[in-house]
C-alpha cells in the first residue's frame, strides 16, 4: 500500500511558497542551520586526471590514493566529456522537470499493484519512498532509471520529452562507465593487485542506475534536507553537479564541508566511493557520508548521479586477499541484490544500508574468527 505522502511532489509544494511541516527537521535531527557553525572553510576537493590514471602515471596514482584516504570522493578531469555535452544533458533534465505536471505523471514511480492497489517502485519520476508519518521528507523530486545493461531498461519510465534526454543519458552512462572502470582498475593497483582485481568481482554486465534530482526553490533551506545524509549504493558513483548552484556537502572529520561549484558555466564531475566497494575492499576504501542542501528562494538545482553496481547475483564480501590476522573481515557475506533491495528500506529510515542490514562484523565475531582461525 502506498503511503499518502508518496503522492506529494516537491515541485508542486514549492509552487505554493510554503514549507509544510513534513519537510521540517527537528533540531536534534541536524538542521543545516544548526550545523552551520560547525562547518569550516572548504579545502580544495582533490582532483584526479583519469586519462593519466589510464596510463598508470605514478604521480596521478598517488593523488588518487590520497583522495581515497582523506575524502572518499574526488573531482575528475581527463574524462573526455565536453562542457557542451554536459550542458546539454543537464539542460534536458531541467526541460523534463519543467514540463507540465500532467506530462510527467506518465512516468510516476507509483504503479498498479497485483492486489488492485498502488505501490512504490524505484524506477520512474516522483519522490523517494515514504513509509511512515514520522518520516521527514527531502526537498527534491527525482527521475530514477536503470540504464545498463541495455536489455534491462524499463522504457515505460523513460521520458520522450525533451526528445534528446534519453540519448544523452545513454551516452553519459557509457562514458561514465569508462571513468568508473578506470578508477576501479586504479584502485586495485593502489593495493598492489592486478588491474582486474575488483572488476572481476563486479561482473561484465555491471548494472548502472541514473538519478536526475531536481531541487526547487525553498523558502527555508535552513530547516530542511535537500537530500538526507547517506552513502551510495554503488561500487563507485559518477556525479555531474549543477554548474551554478551548489549544495553538496561531505562529512569530513566530523564537520560538513561544502563541495564548491566551479562557476563560470563549467560543470564539476565527481567520483564517489560506494558501499559495495567499502565491503569488497574490507574498508581499505570507505564510502563518504554526504548530503545536499536545498537551494534558496531564488534558485533551483539539478544534478545527475550514475551508480555503478555489481551484478545482482554476485556475492558481496571482503576480498580474501584483504583479510588476515591483523585485519580480520569487517563485513559479513551477502548477495548484491539483497544489499541493493535493503538500500531502499534503509534510506527511507535515514539509515546507512550497511548498518540497517547489520553487515558489519562486531568485535565478538571478529574475536571468535581469530581464535578459530577462520
Amino acid at each position: 500500500m502506498v503511503h499518502q505522502a508518496q503522492g506529494l511532489l516537491v515541485q508542486e509544494v514549492a509552487a505554493d511558497g510554503e514549507l509544510p511541516s513534513r519537510y521540517v527537521l527537528k533540531e536534534q535531527q541536524g538542521r543545516p542551520a544548526a550545523a552551520a557553525d560547525a562547518q569550516r572553510a572548504a579545502p580544495s576537493i582533490p582532483t584526479v586526471d583519469v586519462d593519466r590514471l589510464a596510463d598508470a602515471d605514478a604521480g596521478e596514482a598517488d593523488k588518487l590514493r590520497s583522495a581515497l584516504a582523506s575524502w572518499g570522493l574526488f573531482a575528475v578531469t581527463g574524462h573526455g566529456m565536453t562542457d557542451p555535452f554536459l550542458d546539454a544533458i543537464l539542460g534536458a533534465a531541467r526541460g523534463f522537470f519543467h514540463l507540465p505536471m500532467e506530462a510527467k505523471q506518465e512516468y510516476r514511480n507509483v504503479v498498479d499493484a497485483d492486489d488492485g492497489g498502488r505501490k512504490f517502485q524505484p524506477e520512474g519520476y516522483g519522490v523517494d519512498r515514504v513509509d511512515t508519518d514520522e518520516q521527514v521528507l527531502d526537498w527534491c523530486d527525482r527521475l530514477y532509471l536503470q540504464v545498463r545493461p541495455d536489455d534491462a531498461r524499463q522504457l515505460r519510465f523513460w521520458p520522450t520529452h525533451p526528445s534528446d534526454l534519453a540519448e544523452l543519458l545513454k551516452e553519459f552512462s557509457v562514458e561514465g562507465e569508462k571513468v568508473a572502470k578506470l578508477v576501479v582498475t586504479a584502485m586495485a593497483r593502489c593495493l598492489g593487485f592486478e588491474e582486474g582485481f575488483f572488476l572481476d568481482k563486479v561482473g561484465e554486465r555491471m548494472p548502472s542506475y541514473a538519478r536526475f534530482t531536481y531541487y526547487p526553490p525553498c523558502p527555508r533551506p535552513d530547516l530542511v534536507h535537500g537530500l538526507k545524509p547517506h552513502t551510495d549504493n554503488s561500487v563507485v558513483t559518477v556525479l555531474l553537479l549543477d554548474e551554478q548552484v551548489g549544495g553538496l556537502q561531505v562529512l569530513k572529520d566530523g564537520s560538513w564541508v561544502d563541495v564548491p561549484v566551479l562557476g563560470d558555466g563549467r560543470h564539476q564531475l565527481l567520483v564517489v566511493v560506494g558501499d559495495e566497494m567499502e565491503i569488497t575492499s574490507n574498508a581499505a576504501f570507505r564510502a563518504p557520508i554526504h548530503r545536499v542542501m536545498a537551494p534558496g528562494e531564488e534558485a533551483e538545482r539539478v544534478s545527475l548521479a550514475v551508480f555503478y553496481q555489481p551484478e545482482p547475483d554476485r556475492v558481496l564480501e571482503p576480498s580474501p586477499e584483504l583479510v588476515d590476522g591483523e585485519r580480520p573481515a569487517m563485513y559479513k557475506k551477502l548477495q548484491a541484490k539483497v544489499f541493493a533491495d535493503g538500500f531502499w528500506d534503509a534510506f527511507a529510515l535515514g539509515e546507512r544500508t550497511i548498518d540497517f542490514l547489520k553487515v558489519k562484523v562486531d568485535a565478538v565475531d571478529q574475536a571468535t574468527a581469530a581464535v578459530s582461525g577462520a
